[in-house]
């Protein structure tokens, strides 16, 4: 039997060209789910909890309203946090090749199914 959260995670590195990774987490940093072969799931976690934290005051400063992600765009690739309701985070880990149009199209309802998944866990 598979667990729909993970498949959820499968299912966006499949759709979307560029994801290589995902680790969902709660808003301190505990992990939830994982699609990973390189990063460290409890690791990323951890840094995304404490970057999602800071882009919270971050937004709060600038008064740009709620935060939805913090992105990271980097030499061979990014490093995507994205608020999943007010518990938890997705962080997405892609290469250099991400289709940033269909991530901007599938992140919405990916981050919808998650947050309905974890309620139904309260």
């Amino acid at each position: 039997m598979s667990d729909p959260v993970t498949d959820l995670l499968i299912a966006l590195r499949d759709n979307v060209m560029g994801v290589t990774e995902t680790t969902l987490a709660t808003s301190d940093g505990l992990v939830v789910a994982s699609d990973t072969t390189k990063t460290h799931p409890e690791s990323m976690a951890a840094v995304a909890a404490a970057t999602l934290s800071l882009g919270h005051r971050l937004a709060d400063q600038g008064g740009t309203g709620q935060l939805r992600e913090i992105s990271a765009r980097c030499s061979t690739g990014h490093v995507i946090v994205t608020a999943v309701g007010e518990r938890a985070l997705l962080a997405v880990v892609a290469d250099d090749g991400l289709d940033q149009a269909a991530f901007r199209r599938e992140i919405p309802a990916v981050t919808a199914k998650l947050r309905r998944h974890l309620d139904e866990d309260v």
